[in-house]
C-alpha cells in the first residue's frame, strides 16, 4: 500500500533538551536528503544516526544543527521509509525545520496518521493500535501495564484464537449441510458445536469479568469527596495529591467550587474531586457550588464520607448517608486527634457494608489505610495487572457484549433443535463481531474516527 510522505512534530511543544520532527513515506530519504548537510542519506545504513545540518536548498541559510536518524522500512513503526530530526528543544527552531520539510515534499500529518499508516500497512492490529493512545494517557503503572500487554498483541493473541475456533466450528456445520444423508455426520456436527460455543462463551465472559477493572486503569476512577464543611474534605485532597491544592482553614464553606485532580492510588488512577460542602446556605456563590457538588455526584464511581470524629452526628450527615446510598463509598471518620463525640455504632449502622476508615489527617495518620481500602474494593485479591489480559477499552467491551449475546443465541438454537443453518448465522455473527476488535472488516468511518483522538505527530 502506497501513501504520500508525512510530517510531523513527535514531541510536545515547548522548551526543551530536544525537539523531533518525522517523516514517514516513499520519500521520506529524498525529502531529508534535500535539507541535510552531512552524509548522502542514500547511501547510509538503516537504522544509523547522523551528526549535520539543516540548509534551505533556496537560500542556503543554515536552519538547525541536528541529528538525524535514518531508517528505512519494512523494519519501523509504519513499515515506511522514516526520518527522525532531533532537533534544538524549542517552539521557533522545531517550525522552521517542520515547515522547511513540507516546502520541499512532505505533507503535515494528520492526528494519529503515523500510527494509523502502521495499521493499514499490517505491522499492528487495530485493538494494538489503540493501546499505543491509551500508553501516552496512562496515569499509573497498572494502566501502562494493561496499554504494554494490549501492545504487545496479548489481546489479539486470545480473540484470533477465539475466532480460529469459530472458524473450525463453522467449517464442521458446513460439512453437516453438504452432507446431511449422513446421520453420525449431524450428530458429531451438534456435539463439537455445543462444545466449541460453550468454551469461546467461557472465554468472553472472562473478559468482559475484566472490563470494570480494565475500564477503570484506562479512564480513571471518579472520586467525589463529601461531607459538611470543614470535617477535612480538602485536607484529604491534599493528603492524597501529596500536594496544597485546596485551600485548608477553619472557616466553613472555604471551597466554592468543584477542584479536580488525578491521583495515583496503589496503582488505581482517580478523578479526584473536591466539592463545595453539601448545605443549605444563602450564599449565592457557595450555592452555585453546592448545586454543582450534587451534580458531581450523580456521576461519580466512588464517594469518599468524610465526618468529624469530634462532632457528633447531624441531620446533614444522615442526607448524606442516603444520598449515596446504593453506591461504592467509603467512609472516613476524620479529626480522631479530638475527643470522641460521634457515635460510631449509628456510624457502621448507616454505612451498611461499606468501609469505614478513621484518620487524622491533620497529624497524617490514616492515609495508609485509605489508600488501600481503595484498591481492595476496585482489586479484590490485588490481581496485577499482567495477570490476566484486560479489557479497558469501551468499543471493545461493546462488541464483547453483543458477540456474547451471538454465542449464546447459538448455544440455545443447538439445544433447542434448530436447523443447523440457523445455528450458523449466530456463530457467524458471533466471528464477526470478535473481529470487528481487531479491526478485520472494520469500516473505514470508524477508523478515521479512532485515529482522530490521537496526538499530532503519533
Amino acid at each position: 500500500m502506497e501513501f504520500d510522505t508525512i510530517a510531523a512534530i513527535s514531541t510536545p511543544m515547548g522548551e526543551g533538551a530536544i525537539a523531533i520532527v518525522r517523516l514517514s513515506g516513499d520519500e521520506a530519504i529524498d525529502i531529508a536528503n534535500r535539507v541535510f548537510k552531512g552524509k548522502n542519506l542514500k547511501e547510509v545504513e538503516s537504522h544509523t544516526i547522523h551528526y549535520g545540518h539543516i540548509v534551505d536548498p533556496d537560500t542556503k541559510q543554515v536552519v538547525e544543527e541536528v541529528m538525524l536518524t535514518l531508517m528505512r522500512g519494512p523494519k519501523t513503526f509504519t513499515r515506511e521509509d522514516v526520518i527522525e530530526i532531533n532537533c534544538h528543544g524549542g517552539l521557533v527552531s522545531v517550525n522552521r525545520v517542520l515547515q522547511l520539510v513540507l516546502t520541499n515534499g512532505a505533507r503535515l500529518a494528520e492526528p494519529g496518521e503515523f500510527t494509523k499508516r502502521a495499521f493499514l500497512n499490517g505491522r499492528i492490529d487495530l485493538s494494538q493500535a489503540e493501546a499505543v493512545m491509551d500508553l501516552i494517557r496512562a496515569k499509573t503503572d497498572r494502566a501502562m501495564n494493561v496499554a504494554i500487554g494490549q501492545m504487545e498483541g496479548k489481546l489479539s493473541t486470545l480473540i484470533n484464537r477465539l475466532r480460529q475456533e469459530l472458524l473450525e466450528t463453522l467449517a464442521h456445520i458446513e460439512v453437516n449441510i453438504d452432507y446431511p444423508e449422513y446421520d453420525d455426520v449431524e450428530e458429531m456436527t451438534h456435539r463439537v458445536l455445543l462444545e466449541k460455543a460453550s468454551k469461546v462463551r467461557e472465554e468472553i465472559i472472562k473478559l468482559l469479568e475484566t472490563s470494570n477493572q480494565g475500564k477503570i486503569l484506562r479512564e480513571g476512577l471518579s472520586t467525589v469527596i463529601i461531607g459538611r464543611p470543614n470535617v477535612g474534605k480538602s485536607s484529604l485532597l491534599n493528603s492524597l495529591v501529596h500536594e496544597n491544592k485546596a485551600i485548608v482553614t477553619d472557616i466553613p464553606g472555604t471551597t466554592r467550587d468543584v477542584i479536580e485532580e488525578y491521583v495515583n492510588v496503589r496503582g488505581v488512577p482517580l478523578r479526584l474531586v473536591d466539592t463545595a460542602g453539601i448545605r443549605e446556605t444563602e450564599d449565592i456563590v457557595e450555592r452555585i457550588g453546592v448545586e454543582r457538588s450534587r451534580e458531581v455526584l450523580k456521576k461519580a464511581d466512588l464517594i469518599l464520607l468524610v465526618l468529624n470524629y469530634g462532632d457528633e452526628l447531624t441531620e446533614e450527615d444522615e442526607r448524606l448517608f442516603e444520598a449515596v446510598s446504593g453506591m461504592d463509598s467509603i467512609v472516613i471518620i476524620n479529626k480522631t486527634d479530638l475527643p470522641q463525640k460521634i457515635n460510631i455504632k449509628r456510624v457502621k449502622e448507616l454505612a451498611n457494608d461499606n468501609p469505614i476508615v478513621t484518620t487524622s489527617l491533620l497529624e497524617e495518620k490514616g492515609v495508609d489505610a485509605l489508600e488501600e481500602a481503595i484498591s481492595s474494593l476496585f482489586f479484590t485479591g490485588n490481581v496485577e495487572a499482567n495477570d490476566l489480559t484486560y479489557v479497558s477499552n469501551s468499543r471493545h467491551i461493546a462488541l464483547l457484549t453483543q458477540a456474547k449475546k451471538s454465542i449464546e443465541d447459538a448455544i440455545t438454537g443447538v439445544e433447542s433443535d434448530l436447523p443447523i443453518d440457523m445455528v450458523q448465522i449466530d456463530l457467524t455473527r458471533t466471528w464477526e463481531l470478535l473481529g470487528e476488535i481487531v479491526g478485520d472488516a472494520v469500516h473505514e468511518s470508524l477508523i478515521n474516527q479512532l485515529f482522530s483522538q490521537f496526538c499530532l505527530g503519533k
